[in-house]
């Protein structure tokens, strides 16, 4: 997992320029809260670090596959700080390159390459071996276009409602990133509650306990260790093609 860079507390930013970093990144936590498939909260920052001016942790999950559901929820998660800003403060700002960056390419992604599309259903132009081609026209190239516009539209939309209907416990998540300048997983869950879901790695792990009690509890006992803290964690890795990184970051 990347870790943003080295904290620069010499930057200095003014009250509004605080509070809209705070909000933005506010935005991301509370969604990835509220999102079942999103990846797990780990930390957030307001204080500098490299060209981010703050930034959102997540573990990313090792999944084997990757659903159409589950790379909605991480889109609409990542563009919940575009979503927070304009909601909270009525502006947008430069702050959200990096996350437009990255839903464009996963959107394009899903379109052009998972075959997830509603208009193009099914339809592959990746290449292994040449990375991509074009065997199609110009006007299928529009209707990739017009498609990837409307997917990323609609994640936006549900991000904006998703704000607006938790705005109490993201403006509650946003002072205490004001006060503190970092907050972790357990002070998104003393505002919000638990999560209702458990990570894969939680459901995972969860089974290969049970297993070890079930299997220690039988004559014949010859399985190797199974805990989580005797396996190698992978994060960040996915199977799919699809640009992604386990930091979002706020950047001037």
């Amino acid at each position: 997992m990347e870790t943003g860079g080295l904290e620069k507390k010499t930057k200095v930013l003014t009250a509004e320029e605080k509070r809209t970093i705070a909000l933005h990144e506010a935005g991301h936590a509370t969604l990835s809260w509220h999102l079942q498939y999103a990846n797990p909260l780990i930390k957030v920052t307001i204080v500098p670090r490299g060209q981010a001016l703050g930034a959102a942790w997540y573990l990313p999950e090792e999944r084997q596959i990757t659903t159409k559901e589950q790379m909605l929820d991480e889109m609409c998660a990542i563009l919940g700080g575009r979503a927070a800003e304009e909601l909270f403060t009525g502006h947008i700002s430069t702050g959200a390159m990096n996350d437009l960056e990255r839903v464009t390419k996963q959107a394009y992604g899903m379109i052009a390459y998972a075959g997830m599309g509603d208009k193009l259903p099914n339809l592959c132009y990746y290449n292994s071996q040449e990375q991509f081609h074009k065997p199609y026209s110009e006007k299928t190239a529009e209707l990739i276009d017009q498609e990837v516009k409307a997917l990323i539209a609609e994640q936006y939309e549900r991000a904006k409602r998703m704000l607006r209907q938790y705005s109490e416990g993201h403006h509650q998540l946003a002072t205490l990133l004001m006060e503190r300048e970092v907050i972790f997983a357990e002070d998104a869950e003393k505002i919000f509650g638990k999560r209702p879901w458990a990570s894969r790695s939680e459901e995972i792990f969860g089974k290969d306990d049970n297993d070890d009690d079930a299997e220690e509890n039988t004559p014949h006992h010859k399985h190797p260790e199974k805990h989580p803290e005797h396996q190698e964690l992978v994060v960040a890795e996915c199977c799919h093609p699809l640009p992604g990184d386990s930091v979002v970051g706020y950047k001037d």
